[in-house]
């Protein structure tokens, strides 16, 4: 019975969000109040557990999400995002303009949002493109694989950072891990990847064109964009290494340890940029914090999805479901890793939003990671992986690459579609790989 009625429940959420247009934080509040009903809960139990799911879920998150959308909005509309395209160019040089997007999405997409990221560096690459006259596919493709990388596998973006939190990753951890897997993902679906794509002919919209570009005069300084950018990267990766080699007991094994906290290298990153990037640029606080404000809007609707996922992970909990689905899943010859990336790519096809299929997935195989089955953090990017795969009409970005390229429906199935498979499996035989090893 309670697989019959988790069973029903995916179905209703694939019927609410695809067929009825029903936005994904109610349809999850509806589906968990169903499998609640089904599984004979009180009913004041149901609102309760999925108050305390929702609770859980977003108390860590929120601050890490606003404080990463708000480094990224800064990062964005300082000019930093421009100045790390125009410098890596330089460096990399007109033949390998493909490798620099490439970076140059992978340094800016690690606390940008996609959506946000897609929209600061696609007419970048517009620009970039026509004034070296590369294909404009060969140019995007790198740039938007590593975009779509970071915003499935790493923190803090959203899916991998509430993945992390409900299976009790170390999100350090994940980072380093995610980024050992995402590298050779982005290589492979992004300038290998190209070589073998048909010669298709994009042609950017004029209205798609026109974005904020700064004069070179008015950008920061490479090292400053570069620095800010990575700097939570730094902080977090730098203190998961140090811990793990230090002893516990030396006087500075706290205060490294805090440093690393996701939401301290997010603050202290935060209040970086607004020195680097905003007073010393010769900007007013209020025009900075404006900022800020605008970049808390980007991410409301993400979080009331997470929340409401949240609510269903606590209700799979509290109704018997999870235990029961993890006792059957014990005896499963299938890797608890491929489980994952399996049901995440499943959803995601239905779905269509990785997002929901990523923290969908993570509900129904919490009782894996609880009893210690699988590393939490390559189950982080398992599912990640996953929920990257087959993106096709039902998924926005989908839309987003099609409208923005010009393109037509084929066109966009033989090369965002292509491209965003080639990082779902690419990023499985990485985990496995790495699995292997750790």
């Amino acid at each position: 019975m309670p697989l019959l009625t988790v069973s029903l429940g995916i179905v209703i959420l694939f019927l609410l969000i695809i067929f009825f247009r029903l936005n994904a934080f109610i349809s999850f509040i509806i589906v968990s109040l169903f499998i609640g009903f089904c599984q004979g809960m009180d009913l004041s139990l149901i609102v309760t557990s999925i108050e305390k799911g929702i609770g859980n879920t977003l108390g860590f998150l929120v601050m890490i999400l606003g404080l990463g959308a708000m480094l990224g909005k800064q990062v964005a509309d300082s000019g930093a995002a421009q100045k790390i395209t125009i410098g890596l160019v330089d460096v990399f040089g007109i033949k390998n303009t493909k490798w620099a997007v490439m970076t140059t999405g992978f340094i800016v997409g690690i606390t940008m949002f996609y959506s946000v990221g897609f929209v600061i560096l696609v007419p970048l690459v517009f620009t970039v493109a026509a004034s070296t006259g590369i294909p404009l596919i060969s140019i995007a493709l790198p740039m938007l694989a590593a975009l779509s990388v970071t915003h499935g596998y790493l923190p803090p973006h959203p899916a991998p950072t509430a993945l992390a939190v409900m299976f009790n990753a170390d999100i350090g951890k994940t980072l380093i891990y995610g980024f050992i897997v995402a590298i050779p993902a982005i290589i492979i679906s992004g300038p290998i990847l190209t070589k073998f794509i048909k010669k298709v002919k994009a042609k950017p919209l004029k209205e798609f064109i026109a974005v904020k570009s700064f004069k070179e005069s008015e950008l920061p300084s490479m090292r400053i964009s570069l620095f800010t950018a990575l700097l939570p990267v730094l902080l977090i990766g730098l203190s998961t290494i140090i811990i793990e080699i230090i002893d516990e007991n030396n006087t500075s094994f706290e205060i490294i340890k805090f440093l690393g906290n996701p939401v301290i290298a997010l603050l202290i990153s935060v209040l970086f940029s607004i020195y680097s990037l905003g007073i010393l640029r010769g900007k007013e606080m209020k025009e900075i914090m404006l900022t800020f404000s605008n970049s808390i809007t980007g991410i409301t609707m993400v979080l009331l999805i997470i929340a409401g996922a949240g609510g269903l992970k606590q209700i799979l909990i509290d109704s018997g479901v999870s235990d029961y689905i993890g006792t059957l899943l014990q005896f499963s010859n299938i890797s608890p890793l491929i489980l994952g990336w399996l049901i995440a790519t499943l959803i995601r096809v239905c779905v269509g939003s990785a997002t929901v299929a990523g923290l969908t997935t993570a509900g129904i195989l919490l009782p894996i990671v609880q009893i210690g089955q699988v590393n939490p953090e390559l189950m982080v990017l398992a599912i990640g992986s996953g929920s990257l795969m087959l993106s096709h009409v039902n998924d926005s970005g989908f839309w987003l690459f099609k409208e923005y390229f010009n393109l037509s429906i084929k066109d966009t199935l033989l090369t965002w579609t292509i491209m965003e498979t080639t990082i779902g499996i690419s990023g499985l035989i990485g985990v496995l790989l790495l699995n292997n090893i750790i």
